[in-house]
């Protein structure tokens, strides 16, 4: 039986929603599942992962894993893969994984596709290309095939399973990095984050402002509930920082309901966020493409009907 190998993504000692829809590709893949969880002092986080459904947890403990680097990480997780044998090696394509998972790849000489949506039982890898409008099907012919799985290609795998070994390892001995944990600077707000929310209200152009993102575009969001993201345009324009970026070249979401307010619809916008359960469109022109995608368009002026639609929100909530 072919091996897989599932590097599970955490933050603040919990587990990141992203790995456990890569669990989710590599149990739709068939074969042996083994998670590796990396870090100091998380053994929550091999806990909560040994309920996914796999058949061990390997957990390398190390003071220089303490904080990611994405040379020691590589290297720990090859060690991981040749140790147990695995043919097939996942991460989620998060910053992370696309970040440190070609240096995977090169250490274990093996093939990579990124981005995957699909991970067939005969070896059959699908992956978006050109914005999402041409889908790629592909095979790895290496003997090691190392795929990043796109975080709304599988429905996330919920923890709560019957409770998977966990066993401990070193990490080797000459195991170096050649960089420096510096400091991480995290953006910090109450609203949920935009990759795991279920509902995401985003601004683009249309907005003319930083200063309407604030005053227009955020009530809503807040009534809702809500995550706030943004277009590139409106990133490029300065209004929003490019960590709200949802796109192509930036974060790709799948929330049950997005509301686009003042985006036009480019490509680029569209790969980030079509797979939406719901898409509401709010924009002046109607011949925008974003309302070729959406569920529900309203073609009006969103400095209006943004407000409007906020106290509607409200008088909801409070009856």
């Amino acid at each position: 039986m072919s091996k897989t190998l599932i590097y599970i993504e955490h933050a603040h000692g919990k587990m990141q929603k992203a790995s456990a829809v890569a669990v989710a590709a590599a149990k739709a893949a068939g074969g042996d599942l083994t998670a590796v969880v990396l870090g100091k002092g998380v053994d929550t986080v091999a806990a909560e992962a040994a309920t996914l459904g796999v058949a061990k947890v390997v957990l390398v403990d190390d003071p220089r894993l303490e904080h990611y680097l994405a040379d020691i990480a590589a290297q720990a997780v090859a060690q991981v893969a040749k140790a147990e044998g695995a043919t097939t090696i996942i991460a989620a394509a998060t910053a992370i994984g696309k970040d440190f998972f070609p240096r995977v790849a090169q250490l274990l000489e093996a093939g990579m596709a990124s981005d995957v949506t699909s991970i067939g039982t005969d070896g059959t890898i699908e992956r978006p290309t050109y914005a999402g409008n041409v889908v790629s099907r592909v095979q790895i012919a290496t003997p090691i095939r190392v795929i990043t799985v796109r975080g709304t290609a599988y429905p996330p795998v919920a923890p709560g399973g019957a409770a998977a070994p966990v066993e401990k390892v070193a990490l080797a001995a000459d195991a170096k990095s050649k960089m420096r944990f510096v400091e991480f600077a995290e953006t910090k707000s109450d609203r949920p984050q935009l990759t795991d929310a279920k509902i995401v209200v985003s601004g683009g152009r249309g907005l003319k402002s930083g200063e309407n993102f604030t005053v227009v575009l955020e009530p809503l969001v807040d009534a809702l509930g809500a995550a706030m993201g943004a277009s590139r345009a409106a990133v490029d324009a300065g209004f929003v920082p490019n960590d709200l970026q949802v796109g192509q070249t930036g974060k790709v979401v799948a929330p049950q309901l997005y509301i686009a307010v003042g985006i036009s619809g480019a490509i680029q916008h569209l790969a980030g966020m079509k797979d939406s359960k719901v898409i509401v469109a709010i924009n002046k022109d109607g011949d925008a493409p974003i309302f070729n995608i959406s569920d529900y368009g309203l073609v009006a002026d969103l400095f209006k009907a943004v407000p409007e639609m906020t106290e509607e929100v409200k008088k909801l909530k409070a009856s």
